[in-house]
């Protein structure tokens, strides 16, 4: 009796284990696009090895833009512009199962992760930059959190879209109506910002940590600046109206998403020179926002707000190869990597 006794103990607490591991474990899955719809308040979930979408989840709030995942795909941050709060999604349930209230930070716009599992986004509203800090407490299974919120004010106008140092010590701002860049030391908090150009709205960090570029919409050009002292180094002719830029996986080129032409410009890192130009629609039509490479830099992905589609791009010939289907007036661009046991 005493070893059934024992033996329907350990069943039980195997039993208990394997629940609670169940419980924690992510379903097995491909890569998937994440799209900020505007303009039906959700996020699109699209299966990267079929291209179809497969999930479509709504937000709390309205408008949600930008999006960033965690290294390890757990948390989708997902900030929403029209109010004053950022979702938080499951990227492997492909659920919201929080919302994180900012206050007086109104308007969250570019937003990203770091690796200790933090967020650092944007607020138009608030001339400033939030940060989003998860703690751990308390022994259940799987742990109860809190995300703590503290906030640095840029006392710049229109703080759009953020970048981060690889260390991760150094966020760098796009203000554009001030038409400034700001360096911002996430220790001190101190804040320095000098001018960039008319309606700078894209802002980009070298690989090496050495450099910022923004893109300056206004006058069609990216502007280049020394990282550590903000001194502004040079300046590149692109397409017209670049509203976003971001840097290859292998740091070697930066890319201009240029909304009035429906193109995008591919600058040499090292030359700093536009290398050539990918025609994505060639209009202005589509309204042409975001870009986001896969982690490889063979594909790049372009949202086409004003077609309610993602242009997928083959980087290496330049060759739109197919427009993925999301919500409405998809924008913000994110990818939850594959995951398997």
């Amino acid at each position: 009796m005493e070893l059934l006794l024992k033996t329907a103990v350990v069943v039980s607490a195997a039993l208990l284990f394997s629940q609670a591991t169940a419980f924690q474990a992510p379903l097995p899955h491909p890569e998937y696009l994440l799209v900020g719809n505007k303009g039906d308040n959700t996020i699109s979930f699209i299966d990267l090895e079929t291209g179809r979408e497969i999930a479509r989840r709504p937000v709390s709030g309205v408008a949600p833009h930008e999006i960033a995942v965690s290294s390890s795909g757990d948390y989708v941050a997902v900030v929403n512009y029209g109010v004053a709060s950022i979702d938080l999604f499951s990227g492997h349930y492909k659920h919201r199962f929080r919302t994180i209230d900012l206050g007086e930070n109104k308007n969250p716009h570019g937003i990203v992760a770091l690796t200790n599992g933090s967020f650092i986004a944007t607020t138009e509203g608030g001339d400033s930059i939030v940060r989003l800090k998860r703690e751990v407490f308390g022994t259940r299974i799987p742990p109860e959190e809190k995300w703590i919120v503290s906030a640095i004010p840029t006392k710049q106008s229109g703080t759009h879209m953020i970048a981060v140092s690889p260390d991760e010590t150094i966020a760098y701002t796009a203000n554009m109506q001030s038409g400034t860049v700001s360096r911002i030391d996430l220790e001190t908090e101190d804040v320095t910002s000098v001018p960039a150009g008319k309606e700078v709205e894209g802002i980009a960090v070298t690989k090496d940590g050495r450099e910022v570029w923004a893109s300056v919409r206004g006058e069609d050009k990216v502007v280049i600046f020394d990282a550590a002292s903000l001194e502004r180094l040079a300046e590149i002719p692109v397409g017209a109206f670049p509203l976003r830029i971001i840097v290859s996986p292998d740091g070697t080129k930066m890319v201009t998403s240029n909304l009035m032409d429906g193109t995008v410009s591919v600058i040499d890192v090292e030359a700093r020179e536009v290398e050539r130009t990918i025609r994505v629609s060639g209009s202005a039509e589509t309204r042409q926002v975001t870009l986001l490479f896969n982690d490889d830099g063979t594909r790049l992905y372009v949202a086409e707000t004003g077609a309610n589609k993602i242009a997928e791009i083959d980087f290496a010939s330049g060759e739109v190869i197919g427009r993925l289907s999301g919500g409405e007036q998809g924008d913000g661009l994110a990818i939850v990597p594959a995951y398997t046991w």
